[in-house]
């Protein structure tokens, strides 16, 4: 049974218009995973209305609940049951309602886009049956949300609320975002990240046509101006003009393996021992997996707008957290949180913590300086290559013993890294993630990414592999100095540690003789895992041998995000010829009740794509003193051209809770990929991006 849920008063959550609309206050944001449309169907199916009557309220600290981040792909099986169970609520209390005012027995009511009918035919609609009373009061949780068989929203397709504009070329971005009287600020940032602003004519700078004000504070400096191209302008002469004093802060080297050789604190997470003693005839294999620091490379750089109005600041931002970002502004402002408001617009594209929580605070400290007047600042791509935070560099080392029959006896993964969370957070205190806060003159430390709290969080999402082995030995060694910013990109420490597993599976499986759907399923006993790769060997024609002759090759990989979340089995298709070219790409996914189906289905086609670019080409490069990675001519990613064909099989279970989807590619593909090139060339690669020349370099 489900524990009674506690979201309080139902007005935090929904509010119903005198035409019959219901809007849903929500601090979940849309980055592009559809889920305003998703939290849309689950309102309208409780509700009985029709999904046009439901209008999603722009995520706003001055009105949506505090839902801390959307991230972890928990927006559905979190936000998404809670407005269930809160919809169920408000529709048995409204019915209660409308049975008294239509003299009619509660069980004899029927419900149409929101229009209340008894048997006699009279009816009163929603809108007149609720007031603030029936609203004002806290959500108990105890009635139940539908049962499958009554749903007629949740698993349909409904298009999205979001495509529309972002289709036809409308305005849909905080970039597209015009107000009266705005300005347009730029940032001129520190040479590399141990450097620190010397000297600047500033007189000079303010000269320049169009300028409004330049403001400096210790090596923070940012310049304001009537419009874009002026405020452009004026930041290549402040370059031009700028002295810097840096210094070497970064590693040596980009192979990820500088990690072993750094201090790093030692944590066994998880122990399983095989009490039984141990056979004779094991064998023992190791093998070790690297990946690099991957850029978000978001297509529209970070942009965010201020405004600062009697010492109140309202700033639109492209955050993945309205509330947590409000108090990390208000702290380095030096105002209380009430004196700050930040309302969420949508970003162009990125997936993680890229740099739209510290373009928030560059626009307020600008808008500062020119009180009554909004101030726009976007990032310059060199900006947002050099200065966001990136995945973590990763290190994996796996061993495993086999049995004589063929089976894994011991099991070992260890993994040296970053960390991967530096959001924004209350629990900071005086110290701050935001990055100007690091140059003002009065600057405040930055944080750094801790290490994992659980088996399901940070480094450790996916450590443990689902299969069932009789030992296992989970090992994180976190290394706390972080000389290159990170913080979370898409799927955290699920995509290198899946990458390692599902690679090593299929050495193991060679090993042992096995082919390799065979050699899964011999360690898998969930159900649901075995049913999303029957699933895709069926769909793919999966025959474990050569795809299509020489020069070609087939791979397949397996997990469940988190252990915990939605179930993703793929298949991949390689093609070596000039360089590696992914062809075709199978999966089958199993997410649960599926609240859109062509939404879940949208989210597994991108995330395959997304996740082959990583693969094969995304690789952020540095010396010792800046990051050289600083457009796409040096951080390629993969192109319209070179995108394999997609083909997702949906495995909908209404009966099952709804699972988080958006994040449960990146491993199993990226090990698939690895899979298919070793089936193709003989060739076993580790160390992502997948590249010719590590295979040419690999080549007998």
């Amino acid at each position: 049974m489900r524990e009674p849920l506690t979201p309080g008063r139902f007005d935090r959550w929904l509010r119903i218009e005198a035409d019959g609309t219901v809007v849903v206050l929500t601090g979940k944001v849309e980055i592009g995973q559809g889920i305003t449309t998703a939290l849309a169907q689950c309102v309208a199916d409780e509700l009985d209305i029709a999904i046009e009557q439901v209008r999603m309220a722009q995520p706003d600290t001055d009105i949506s609940p505090d839902e801390g981040y959307t991230a972890g792909s928990r927006s559905i099986e979190e936000t998404g049951e809670l407005l269930r169970y809160v919809a169920a609520e408000v529709r048995s209390l409204l019915l209660q309602r409308a049975a008294t005012r239509l003299g009619a027995d509660v069980t004899s009511l029927s419900v149409s886009r929101g229009i209340v009918r008894a048997p006699d035919g009279s009816s009163v609609a929603y809108a007149e049956l609720v007031d603030d009373e029936l609203l004002a009061r806290d959500a108990g949780g105890e009635v139940r949300p539908k049962v499958p068989s009554a749903r007629r929203v949740i698993g349909t397709a409904v298009q999205r609320f979001d495509l529309g504009a972002k289709i036809t070329g409308a305005p849909a971005f905080v970039q597209d975002l015009t107000l009266p009287g705005m300005l347009h600020g730029r940032i001129v940032r520190p040479a590399s990240p141990g450097a620190s602003l010397t000297a600047i004519d500033a007189s000079e700078i303010e000269r320049q046509r169009g300028v409004v004000v330049v403001v400096r504070d210790g090596t923070f400096l940012g310049i304001v101006a009537r419009s874009e191209i002026e405020a452009i302008r004026a930041r290549q002469r402040a370059l031009r003009l700028a002295a810097w004093d840096e210094r070497s802060t970064l590693p040596s080297t980009t192979d990820p393996r500088y990690l072993l050789d750094q201090t790093s604190t030692e944590n066994v997470v998880s122990e399983k021992r095989d009490e039984r003693p141990r056979a004779d005839g094991a064998r023992t294999f190791t093998a070790e997996y690297s990946r690099p620091f991957i850029a978000h490379a978001a297509l529209g750089p970070s942009c965010a707008v201020a405004r600062v109005d009697d010492g109140r600041y309202t700033v639109w931002s492209h955050t993945q957290g309205i509330h947590p970002l409000r108090s990390a502004l208000a702290k380095v402002l030096g105002v209380a949180e009430e004196s700050v408001r930040v309302i969420h617009l949508d970003g162009a594209g990125c997936y993680g913590h890229n740099g739209a929580d510290d373009v928030a605070l560059d626009a307020a400290l600008l808008a500062r300086a020119v009180p009554g007047r909004p101030v726009r600042v976007q990032w310059m791509r060199e900006d947002e290559f050099a200065w966001e935070p990136y995945g973590t560099a990763t290190v994996v080392r796996l061993s495993a013993s086999l049995d004589a029959s063929g089976r894994v006896a011991e099991w070992t993964h260890e993994l040296w890294g970053h960390g991967h969370g530096n959001r924004p957070n209350p629990a900071h205190g005086e110290l701050s993630s935001l990055l100007a806060a690091r140059h003002l003159a009065r600057p405040r430390a930055p944080t750094t990414a801790p290490p994992a709290r659980s088996l399901t969080t940070g480094a450790l999402r996916n450590a443990l592999p689902l299969y069932t082995f009789p030992s296992h030995r989970v090992i994180d060694h976190h290394v706390a100095r972080q000389p290159i910013r990170v913080s979370a990109l898409r799927s955290l420490g699920a995509h290198p540690n899946v990458f390692a597993i599902e690679s090593f599976m299929d050495e193991l499986a060679e090993a042992a003789g096995s082919e390799p759907v065979a050699f899964r399923l011999t360690h898998l006993d969930d159900p649901r895992a075995r049913a999303v790769i029957d699933t895709v060997v069926a769909r793919s024609g999966w025959r474990g041998a050569k795809a299509d002759g020489e020069g070609r090759g087939r791979g397949i990989a397996f997990a469940r995000y988190r252990n915990a979340g939605a179930y993703f089995a793929c298949v991949a298709e390689v093609s070596l010829e000039q360089d590696i070219r992914v062809t075709r790409v199978w999966g089958a996914i199993d997410a649960g009740t599926a609240i859109n189906t062509d939404g879940v289905v949208n989210q597994a086609e991108g995330g395959i794509v997304q996740a082959t670019s990583w693969t094969l080409k995304e690789e952020v490069h540095y010396d010792e003193r800046r990051i050289t990675s600083l457009g796409w001519d040096s951080y390629p990613t993969l192109l319209f051209s070179e995108a394999p064909e997609v083909d997702v099989v949906l495995i909908d279970r209404p009966d099952e809770p709804p699972r988080g989807a958006g994040e449960a590619f990146a491993g199993p593909v990226s090990a698939a990929i690895a899979n298919a090139i070793y089936d193709a060339s003989g060739v076993r690669l580790r160390d992502l991006p997948l590249t010719r020349a590590k295979l040419v370099a690999a080549l007998p």
